[in-house]
């Protein structure tokens, strides 16, 4: 499919990209290269091929789900540069 100066003038627009008259040329060129790739793609058979969310297969890390005994407040707050009552305190930050 071939882009002609006035759709690459209204593809412009519609984008809100200012385009100068010189580049529109151009412009449509490379717009009817993007899709003849587009259309070549489609070519392609991917039946069967699960799709991806990386290109390099990896796994994360994962935790045992396990119940812990709590219980360790004193030590949590002990890395606190200031506490109050059993919390960590913070300076106000909204008058």
């Amino acid at each position: 499919m071939a882009i002609d100066k006035e759709t690459a003038r209204r593809v412009a627009h519609l984008a809100r990209i200012e385009v100068t008259e010189d580049r529109l040329a151009p412009l449509a060129e490379d717009l009817s290269r993007i899709l003849a790739f587009m259309e070549q793609l489609e070519e392609v058979d991917v039946d069967g091929v699960e799709p991806m969310t990386s290109v390099t297969p990896m796994a994360l890390p994962l935790r045992d789900d396990a119940i812990t005994a709590g219980g360790i407040q004193d030590q949590v707050l002990a890395n606190a540069p200031e506490t109050r009552e059993g919390f960590f305190a913070v300076p106000k930050v909204v008058e």
